[in-house]
């Protein structure tokens, strides 16, 4: 098992080497292999890629972001510019269905509202928006719509388990409800806890999902 410094160590050399974050101004502690993010970042987008990088090292069991996204005044924007820019990037996006979703502005933070028939749908929109000048940050409360029966989501999930390289299916609980998920039991690594939820989300009817798998390195 590595110790929390050793995991500190490879989480900042993680971050160093991630072109897409400018790491000078993040903080890292990691205390029972919980990695803490203080700080500050200059976009939404570098506050994304960061939490991600840590997801990828070996040894983090969970992430606690406090960094904080200071905008550089070349960056900023008023409510309005980010709101017209978030539909215009809705509107030239081909994955995200037209004139379904409403978009609202508060102080930078850009809330996504509507319904879609697809996860990727709803992945989609939040990553037209993500990387917008004048973006602190982005509130995904798009719904899905189901288009299945109950009772084939299980049954698809665990499919979709068993066909996946990079999942130990047998380590791996699903119950289902009315659409809503829960997934239980252990996973090795972030990545694999990560991409048991993006199988999850990938069934048609899924609504919600739950993740409560434990990652035991």
């Amino acid at each position: 098992m590595l110790l929390d410094k050793e995991i500190q160590a490879d989480v900042i050399e993680e971050l160093q080497i991630d072109p897409t974050v400018d790491a000078t101004q993040i903080g890292v502690a990691v205390k029972d292999g919980v990695v803490t993010f203080t700080g500050y970042v200059p976009t939404y987008g570098q506050q994304w890629a960061a939490v991600k990088a840590a997801k990828r090292v070996y040894g983090v069991k969970g992430i606690a972001d406090d960094l904080q996204v200071h905008l550089p005044s070349s960056a900023q924007r008023t409510d309005t510019e980010v709101a017209q820019a978030a539909l215009n990037a809705l509107k030239w996006n081909t994955s995200v269905p037209d004139d379904v979703l409403k978009v609202t502005v508060e102080n930078g933070w850009v809330t996504l509202e509507g319904s879609v028939d697809w996860q990727y749908q709803k992945d989609a929109a939040e990553f037209a928006v993500r990387y917008l000048t004048g973006v602190k940050g982005v509130i995904n409360d798009i719904a899905i719509t189901p288009k299945i029966k109950p009772k084939e989501v299980q049954e698809k999930i665990q499919s979709a388990f068993e066909r996946s390289a990079d999942l130990d299916a047998r380590r791996i609980g699903v119950k289902t409800n009315e659409g809503k998920v829960t997934l239980h039991g252990n996973v090795r690594s972030w990545t694999e806890h990560d991409e048991a939820q993006r199988a999850a989300w990938s069934v048609p009817g899924v609504r919600e999902v739950e993740n409560d798998l434990v990652v035991t390195p």
